[in-house]
């Protein structure tokens, strides 16, 4: 639920009541990952995806029987062979949706709240539920902080909601959403519960060096996909609201300077669009050492390669400079800085998600190709 947090805190804000549905766990070529959830409200309306619109309805039906009762359900929906068009995945896929009401009188209630609050304001928040186990159990929640602070629990065994207060700690140390399996009186051992955690973390960061105009494309390109974009450049005359309208943040400084000073974590991206040496070559040095996600560098091949040899000038090691995307972005043939902000975030969701790049017709390659994701994702049985 924490995915649609901005929407779901407004609701709690106006008190509305609402059933949230969740993915739990996926199989094959599920469209939508743990984590992902579809909420409706007392009054009907909807938010949100779990399956890209193959099972919305039925899942809708399941929220508003939950808002109604409320009692919390685990749904499992895959393929039909029989009929294509009956509820269920055409892809192939399998996906597990928890489906928990959100009631002013329920006992998940101040949880959510809590987490939907932090969640909306940017803060890093994990929330842990129930999907398999003891009725009672279900429909309880814990959230836990970074600081190790945490609300709410299950009401069973004081050791239950240490160990899952710990273990939600870990998701959230890594960003991760997913199941595990724990004893009901908190032994690591396993069954018979199982629980699902979703963290949220504040958005990564895309860095853009250079207030060119292939930047402001760019800058879109990174809103999109979800990123806190910063655009830098020591030029004042060029590094303007007015220029860059949809940036986060916009910095008057050399860019070395400031990547020096600035918080980076491993899922920054940097974009150096500068194509300048005096800017690039002290901006870089810094960049490939740091443990960031992504490294890139705009300029033609001829550019690169006397950046290159600049670099090593000045101790850039090779292992470093294997580390540069440079030229940035994938070969699309782009021209235009519309074309080529597009080919930059292509290159940037291939890196994190493990793509190859190349054309998906054709090829015998997973369309889906997320490390992590595969990691969380686990179809237990549905009681």
């Amino acid at each position: 639920m924490l995915d649609i947090a901005d929407e779901l805190n407004r609701w709690v804000e106006q008190g509305r009541d609402f059933a949230v549905a969740t993915v739990v766990a996926v199989g094959g070529s599920a469209p939508r990952q743990p984590g992902a959830a579809l909420a409706v409200d007392s009054e009907g309306t909807a938010i949100g995806s779990v399956s890209g619109g193959c099972v919305e309805g039925a899942v809708y039906e399941l929220c508003r029987q939950a808002l109604e009762d409320g009692e919390t359900v685990l749904e499992r929906f895959g393929y039909s062979d029989e009929d294509a068009f009956a509820v269920g995945l055409t892809c192939g896929g399998i996906i597990d949706i928890l489906v928990t009401p959100v009631r002013a009188d329920g006992p998940v209630r101040p949880v959510a709240a809590a987490a939907l609050a932090a969640a909306a304001r940017g803060e890093a928040a994990a929330v842990a539920r129930i999907v398999e186990g003891p009725a009672e159990l279900r429909g309880r929640a814990l959230l836990v902080r970074p600081d190790g602070s945490r609300d709410g629990g299950f009401g069973a065994h004081p050791e239950l909601d240490r160990t899952v207060a710990a273990e939600a700690g870990a998701f959230l140390d890594a960003g991760r959403t997913g199941t595990l399996e724990i004893g009901e009186q908190g032994s690591r051992c396993g069954a018979p519960l199982t629980v699902l955690i979703e963290s949220s973390v504040p958005a990564p960061r895309m860095i853009v060096f250079g207030a060119i105009d292939f930047a402001s494309a760019l800058v879109r390109v990174g809103k999109f996909l979800g990123y806190h974009v910063t655009v830098c450049d020591a030029r004042p005359v060029f590094a303007t609201r007015t220029r860059f309208p949809d940036a986060d943040e916009i910095v008057v400084e050399w860019p070395h300077s400031y990547l020096e000073r600035t918080e980076t974590d491993g899922r920054t991206v940097l974009c150096v669009l500068t194509h300048d040496a005096k800017f690039d070559v002290p901006l870089l040095k810094l960049a490939l050492r740091l443990p960031v996600a992504y490294v890139g560098a705009m300029g033609s091949r001829r550019t690169h390669h006397d950046r290159n040899e600049r670099l090593r000038g000045v101790g850039v090691t090779e292992l470093e400079l294997a580390r540069l995307r440079s030229p940035i972005g994938l070969d699309l043939g782009a021209r235009t800085p519309e074309e080529t902000a597009l080919s930059i975030g292509a290159e940037i969701v291939a890196n994190r998600r493990g793509g190859s790049g190349i054309a998906l017709t054709g090829a015998h390659t997973p369309i889906h190709h997320d490390p992590a994701s595969r990691q969380a994702a686990r179809i237990g049985s549905v009681a």
